[in-house]
């Protein structure tokens, strides 16, 4: 009898709007041209986060929710299987209809033909960052179907030439309303020649333009913010009422769904609905908070379908740093607050998933060898802004490391030789692991005047380290180090034995009115000492 090793199941990376096209650093640096795309960004942002810290602020509880929806998410993510089997069993009993895809091409395919089979060649949309990771509309459009995006937002950038979503909640943050009016002067049939760029007055021309969609087209696609196990209920949150529509008065319902979205409870739901809102919208609560469990006759959709998807999302899963990403509520509020994002924009992130969730989500699901995948965990300052903001306590810097580590690991097995980094973390292990090769290095400090030259900086290094030079110049190093310094200035401090534990209380005893004594040196020199730092002294 022969025996035939299965050996373990190969990870399945995802397809998609999920790559980067080129490097980073190449398409950012074109994107910092665009004056006024940063200028756009920055207003932008800075509204969205100053809303954000007020809502936020008002609750003595924040930090207590967040510590919550991230528990129910790591819960979520430890069971799975069995919240998805769930879910489809209380969706399927209730008169839905469950597809699984295992990929982006599989989706699109299911949601072709339960198209097809209702005999229309157009459709309307609600804003979906799933349907956009699969390229529905392009696939579709391809198959002689027609998608029409009812969210505003979403409908500028679909009208726009060979546009794209730069923002998870406001995917048309890089044009401003004289932009979005030159748009629907061109792209919208019938639309007064003097529209002007007034916010309500475009709202105007958009709605007249959609009414008419809304009550004729049988079938809708959306996406969903959350799907509740218990239940079999799908819920959208939203501020404009076209995705209430869009829910309500097609016959054919087709909902896109990452298989991470799935919450246990309605309990749970709860926890959300106090966390999404505030960190995305900067708002109390959504406007418009929409949930549907099955079908009922006469009301609202009589075909309801749901297209579980995922795409990339075990692979991230089979990661115990990575896996953090899939927590994500999609509320956009660590884009909001990274410096790289603002400066930079989302198109520069080349997937679905712009900004800092971005980084860490797209190299996960298409994986980090594929495209140029790799260059987006760098795309950071590790300034952890983001790991502050975000409401389910994703550390993003924690995670950006860790992918920057599988980015080195993937680049060596495919040079297999040594690369200039390696020979660079050679260099600093050798100099860092021994004091006394320390200490020699150090003696060298003042050979750095043959670099630095009259102006006292470095302004060119070659190979990888140039990388830094090419946009800073890094100041000329201390003529001598601290540990020399301190050789000169305290000749006669004894040396602590390697391993003795060192008294803190007594230390402390021994330095407590050193500041006081420094601030009231700095005073009677006339140098200007800040007041809180002084009374801090005292």
């Amino acid at each position: 009898m022969s025996v035939t090793q299965l050996g373990m199941p190969q990870v399945r990376h995802g397809v998609g709007n999920i790559f980067e096209t080129e490097p980073f650093p190449q398409y950012a640096k074109r994107e910092l041209k665009n004056e006024q795309l940063r200028a756009n960004l920055g207003f932008a942002t800075h509204k969205i986060r100053t809303k954000r810290a007020a809502v936020t602020g008002e609750l003595p509880d924040w930090e207590d929710l967040r510590t919550a929806g991230s528990m129910i998410k790591q819960k979520v993510m430890a069971n799975l299987p069995e919240y998805l089997e769930e879910f489809e069993k209380n969706f399927t009993a209730r008169g839905g209809h469950v597809h699984w895809a295992r990929d982006a091409h599989e989706a699109n395919e299911i949601a072709l033909k339960l198209i097809r089979a209702e005999g229309v060649d157009e459709i309307i949309k609600i804003k979906s960052m799933a349907t956009a990771e699969t390229g529905l509309n392009e696939y579709l459009e391809e198959n002689g179907v027609y998608a029409i995006e009812t969210d505003l937002a979403e409908e500028i950038v679909q009208l726009g030439d060979n546009d794209r979503p730069s923002h998870i909640l406001v995917p048309a943050i890089h044009r401003n309303r004289t932009e979005i009016r030159d748009i629907f002067r061109r792209k919208i049939e019938g639309v007064d020649p003097n529209l002007s760029d007034n916010p309500a007055e475009l709202a105007e021309a958009s709605r007249f333009r959609l009414r008419e969609k809304f009550l004729s087209t049988k079938v809708a696609v959306s996406g969903v913010n959350f799907g509740i196990a218990d239940t079999g209920t799908m819920t959208i949150v939203e501020s404009e009422g076209n995705g209430r529509m869009c829910l309500t008065l097609p016959e054919t319902l087709i909902t896109f769904m990452g298989i991470e979205k799935i919450l246990p409870t309605v309990e749970d739901y709860e926890v959300f609905l106090q966390l999404l809102p505030r960190s995305s919208t900067g708002e109390r609560m959504n406007p418009y908070t929409s949930t549907w469990t099955g079908v009922t006759p006469g009301d609202g959709p009589q075909n309801l379908h749901v297209i579980l998807m995922d795409n990339g999302r075990t692979a991230a899963l089979a990661d115990e740093v990575g896996r953090q990403a899939l927590h994500c509520i999609r509320c956009s509020a660590c884009m909001n607050v990274c410096p790289v994002y603002e400066r930079a924009g989302g198109h520069a992130y080349g997937s679905t998933y712009p900004g800092p969730i971005g980084a860490i989500l797209s190299p996960q699901l298409g994986g980090i060898e594929n495209e140029y995948n790799g260059t987006l965990p760098y795309a950071s300052s590790l300034c952890g802004a983001c790991y502050d903001a975000c409401p389910v306590k994703i550390n993003i810097p924690e995670v950006l490391v860790h992918l920057r580590g599988k980015d080195i690991d993937a680049k060596k097995a495919k040079k297999g030789a040594p690369t200039q980094m390696d020979a660079v973390m050679l260099g600093a292990k050798t100099i860092f692991s021994s004091g006394k090769v320390m200490a020699l290095a150090e003696k060298g400090l003042p050979l750095s005047k043959i670099v630095t030259g009259k102006d006292h900086k470095i302004s060119w290094l070659p190979g990888l380290v140039g990388g830094w030079t090419d946009y800073r110049d890094i100041p000329e190093p201390p003529k001598q180090s601290f540990r020399n310094w301190y050789k000169k200035e305290r000749p006669s401090e004894s040396k602590r034995v390697s391993g003795e534990r060192v008294d803190i209380a007594a230390l402390l005893e021994k330095n407590k009115d050193k500041a006081a004594e420094a601030h009231a040196a700095a005073e009677a020199a006339g140098v200007d000492v800040p007041a809180a730092v002084t009374q801090e002294a005292m």
